[in-house]
């Protein structure tokens, strides 16, 4: 005991020493150990400031998992942030703890640190690190009290998931780059994944965004990420990087400042314009940073904490615990007809683990691919040939779990096919739509039918919710106001009549109001965006609906003021590249309106 005493006493004159030495330069020196860690607080020693010293046992299990050491004190994250929730999302994937993650112990010498051993440095150190890494990029990275809170976060607080993210980027990060150089955009953007979703590729938050960059239904749908019963386009690892780069254009495009590009993407523009008009027109990030909604207002420190550590990992002691695969190690094949991955997995013998993991966007683990439609799923490189010789025999392929083809084509065709109703005596549209779960709108617009009068042995075309016919809206396409506006609830109202007034859809309503389901209640406040009303903007000519140009406008902006538009249709209906930028007054096409 006394010889405990006179150890710890010891160590804490030492450590005086050193924190008078460092104090000239101003730096904060912090040593952790694996049990006892002793805080020596930042100081500038003068006539009138003493030493500070406390002692604080990390054994506690509680210490560990919520305290943050920041600026030479003790800082507290918020609890219920998104970005902490994401990384914590590591820790629960199934296939992440069963099958995933073995570290490379022969790199682990580089600075001679002990396995568990947790270094921390002093200030200075982490400015002039930060300052290197930006004079290599187009962003503002700066370091300061926010930044440090999140670099704790990766590289103290949790650097074991910090270690699996560094093992996932090998898969992803060479995807990433390529996409983010064809659309000659910052490489650094890379590590905004990490803030999203923690590089999982199934990760989902409470607002309803999902996959690898967290696309909310409505935004996706923007950039041609579809959804419905049997794929996610947002969970596409491809797909929705590409969305990502474009989404991120038009934002550049709108700020020419990429930190404010990155709010945007997290918040929505409209909160990013309400930020700079409240800090006087300026258009920087750090200057518009108090004015941000709380949860964005960590979003891009947590960006530059995160280049950071991804640069300075082994000077943390943190090395890639790296997953069974690396991205040269997987291949993509094209579906040309209905396959289920218990077909590739039964006949190939492809885990279904790994299936899984690398096609996310498929919710029910069949590939609902024909002629007319194929996909493309990726597949570890050394199943490749013997997919490609074995393809036909695969789509014929009866599975021990009795998922036969023809089984198979019946789950499609619920949810995909065509189907004919044939009206029965003392039917009305309203029992029709109802049996069908569908709208009486939906039908008559499926059947040019001008009113809700129907007659016994007339042939109805209905379709199911995985059909594009089943969200076609009508011909012309709704040019909607960018303002909210407010719709309550009233006795015998439901979402089909709501959307029909608003001329949208339910879904639209969902998306607006982050709905999870069409329960809605009396004097329930609704979020609508009302059909704007007629502009100049909007002109059809011929077999086409123009919109002219405005001053700021930006492809993302004219998509989501029409209904079932697209930046991606727009693009292919005018051959626009994204280099393309365009000018007030410029008349380009919209939709095909006959």
């Amino acid at each position: 005991m006394n010889m405990f005493k006179i150890t710890s006493t010891l160590a804490i004159i030492l450590l005086v020493a050193i924190n008078i030495y460092a104090a000239s330069t101003k730096d904060t020196i912090t040593i952790i150990k694996s049990d006892t860690t002793i805080i020596v607080d930042e100081v500038l020693i003068s006539k009138d400031q003493e030493l500070n010293i406390s002692e604080i046992d990390t054994s506690n299990q509680l210490f560990q998992s919520d305290i943050e050491l920041a600026k030479g004190d003790f800082d507290f994250l918020v609890v219920d942030s998104d970005i902490v929730k994401t990384l914590d999302s590591l820790l629960y994937v199934k296939y992440y703890q069963e099958n995933f993650f073995s570290i490379d112990t022969s790199i682990m010498t580089d600075y001679g640190f002990k396995h568990d051993e947790v270094p921390t440095y002093p200030d200075s150190i982490y400015e002039q690190r930060i300052e290197a890494l930006n004079r290599e990029t187009p962003f503002e990275l700066t370091y300061n009290r926010e930044v440090k809170n999140y670099i704790n976060l990766y590289a103290v607080k949790k650097p074991k998931l910090t270690a699996k993210m560094l093992g996932l980027a090998e898969l992803y990060f060479p995807m990433f780059e390529e996409a983010l150089d064809k659309y000659n955009m910052p490489l650094e953007i890379k590590y905004l994944a990490i803030v999203e979703s923690a590089l999982n590729p199934s990760a989902g938050s409470h607002m309803g965004a999902k996959g690898l960059w967290q696309f909310m239904y409505g935004t996706g749908k923007v950039y041609g990420l579809t959804v419905t019963s049997l794929v996610d386009d947002r969970y596409d690892p491809y797909k929705s990087t590409i969305a990502a780069c474009e989404h991120l254009t038009d934002l550049h495009d709108i700020y020419n400042d990429w930190s404010l590009a990155l709010a945007a993407y997290n918040s929505g523009a409209g909160n990013v314009n309400r930020a700079i008009r409240r800090a006087g027109g300026t258009k920087n990030y750090w200057a518009v940073w108090p004015f941000l909604p709380r949860e964005t207002r960590g979003y891009v420190p947590a960006f530059i904490a995160v280049n950071y550590v991804m640069n300075y990992a082994p000077e943390h002691n943190i090395y890639p615990m790296r997953p069974g695969m690396f991205y040269y190690d997987i291949d993509t094949v094209t579906i040309n007809d209905v396959l289920a991955f218990d077909q590739l997995n039964e006949m190939l013998g492809i885990p279904m683990d790994e299936l899984k993991f690398l096609n996310p966007q498929f919710k029910m683990n069949i590939i609902p691919a024909s002629a007319e439609k194929t996909y493309t799923i990726r597949i570890p490189r050394t199943y490749t040939a013997e997919f490609l010789n074995n393809e036909q025999q695969l789509y014929a392929f009866k599975t021990r779990k009795g998922i036969e083809r023809d089984k198979l084509l019946v789950e499609i065709q619920k949810v995909k096919d065509r189907n004919i109703h044939i009206v029965k005596s003392g039917e009305s549209l309203g029992l029709i739509a109802k049996r069908n779960r569908v709208y009486v709108d939906q039908i008559k617009r499926w059947n040019n039918l001008k009113s809700s009068t129907i007659y016994p042995g007339q042939k109805l075309v209905l379709y199911g919710s995985g059909s594009s016919n089943f969200y076609q809206k009508s011909s012309t396409p709704v040019m909607r106001s960018s303002e909210k506006s407010s719709h309550i609830v009233k006795n015998g109202e439901n979402l089909g009549v709501i959307a029909k007034n608003y001329s949208c859809t339910v879904t639209d309503l969902k998306e607006w109001n982050n709905l999870p389901n069409s329960k809605i209640y009396p004097k329930q406040k609704l979020i609508v965006y009302k059909p704007a009303e007629k502009t100049t903007s909007a002109v059809k000519e011929g077999k086409y609906l123009y919109h002219i140009v405005r001053k700021g406008d930006t492809l993302w902006d004219i998509a989501k003021e029409y209904d079932g538009v697209t930046v991606d249709k727009i693009k292919s209906l005018n051959n626009l590249k994204n280099s393309n930028r365009l000018n007030p007054g410029q008349k380009i096409k919209i939709a095909i309106v006959s």
